[in-house]
């Protein structure tokens, strides 16, 4: 009787870590398969030179313009809603942008003395461009079919673009570019991209 008692017991044992296993392994499986967040490097990037009285549509279908290394405007805005536009290439991009749901873009805003600025509501929205020589415009207040991103309010506490959770997205292909523009706050004349994430919820900045 005592051997049998034994033998159940090891039975018992054997079950439990039989099933703890098992769910151990479905859970490593499902975070092997998660796909680890993309940084962009941004020193792969550039961005269009602003020309005087000429419109970023302009320079990018005619494909007569300058580049700069600066991610952040040289000349300063002059009027709402002024435009800088980041070219993004493909070697700095990932390969494969089903695997992605989530963008988060961050930046930091400056005044005409160079000065930055404390980040808020009404500074700048950003868009995601599909297309250079497409629509750079798209909705007043919404994603187009060559805008897939249009978010306001970042930096601010309205908005969500800068946050770790970032917004949601799902890509029919790859982007071209990254406009941002100056809101309702005068105060802004310079913009700066400081960060570019594609991931898919798992990302947190202070890894």
């Amino acid at each position: 009787m005592k051997k049998l008692r034994v033998i159940f017991a090891i039975l018992a044992v054997l079950t439990i870590f039989g099933c703890a296993s098992t769910s151990g392994g479905n859970s490593g499986a499902k975070s092997g398969g998660s796909v680890a967040p993309f940084v962009v490097d941004l020193s792969k990037l550039t961005a269009v030179k602003s020309e005087k009285d000429v419109k970023i549509e302009e320079q990018l279908q005619s494909g007569k313009y300058q580049t700069q290394t600066a991610l952040k405007n040289q000349t300063p805005f002059v009027k709402k809603w002024d435009d800088f536009y980041i070219i993004l290439p493909p070697s700095a991009l990932p390969s494969d942008f089903s695997k992605y749901t989530r963008l988060t873009v961050t930046c930091k805003f400056f005044n005409a003395k160079g000065e930055e600025l404390e980040p808020g509501d009404s500074m700048a929205q950003v868009a995601l461009i599909y297309d250079p020589k497409g629509d750079l415009r798209g909705p007043a207040s919404d994603p187009g079919p060559n805008t897939p991103v249009k978010s306001q309010n970042i930096g601010g506490y309205s908005g969500m673009i800068h946050k770790d959770k970032g917004i949601r997205i799902t890509f029919s292909k790859a982007p071209q570019g990254l406009m941002f523009q100056n809101a309702q706050n005068e105060e802004v004349k310079f913009i700066e991209l400081t960060s570019l994430v594609f991931h898919n919820g798992d990302y947190s900045s202070e890894k």
